[in-house]
């Protein structure tokens, strides 16, 4: 369902559980993952999705996800790129991720979720990243220092949301 660069691995990662590794050079701007899925509103992730198969989903809208709905497309759609509060991939459109800078072979690929998420939580980060800011909110995209940070990186739905609020 989804797409993972053939430059990536899926191993054991220091961040939760597991996590995208590059296993070649990757440059800036270069795609590595599209989200695949099936696209389903917040009822069908929350009473369904969620219970069945835990946080499988991308928001790609205020009430539309893209997700696997069952345990058979699950694998098959993980990304496995972990948040990380000093990210290497960014968003392009709703569900492509690129590489924000050049990512050297041994690299975990990671995502800030304030790129993609716009949600109603409050979780602890285990990220480790220099300037980690401990705490992750589903909120986190409305902070300006994390708009200017990943600008020109967020999903097109946040990107949006910025731009109206400006």
């Amino acid at each position: 369902l989804s797409y993972r660069s053939p430059k990536t691995e899926v191993r054991a990662s220091p961040i939760h559980g597991r996590g995208l590794f590059a296993t070649a050079d990757i440059v800036k701007d270069e795609i590595v993952l599209v989200k695949g899925g099936h696209i389903i509103d917040g009822k069908v992730l929350r009473e369904t999705v969620t219970p069945l198969l835990g946080s499988v989903e991308i928001q790609i809208d205020d009430d539309l996800y893209i997700a696997p709905v069952s345990p058979e497309e699950r694998e098959a759609s993980m990304l496995y790129s972990n948040h990380s509060c000093d990210a290497n991939l960014g968003i392009r459109g709703e569900i492509t991720f690129v590489a924000m800078r050049n990512i050297a072979a041994g690299e975990e690929l990671t995502h800030d979720w304030c790129t993609t998420d716009d949600g109603d939580y409050i979780l602890s980060c285990n990220c480790r990243a220099p300037g980690c800011r401990g705490k992750l909110t589903g909120k986190d995209w409305q902070k300006p220092e994390l708009q200017k940070k990943y600008a020109g990186y967020f999903s097109a739905y946040l990107q949006r949301k910025i731009d109206k609020a400006e």
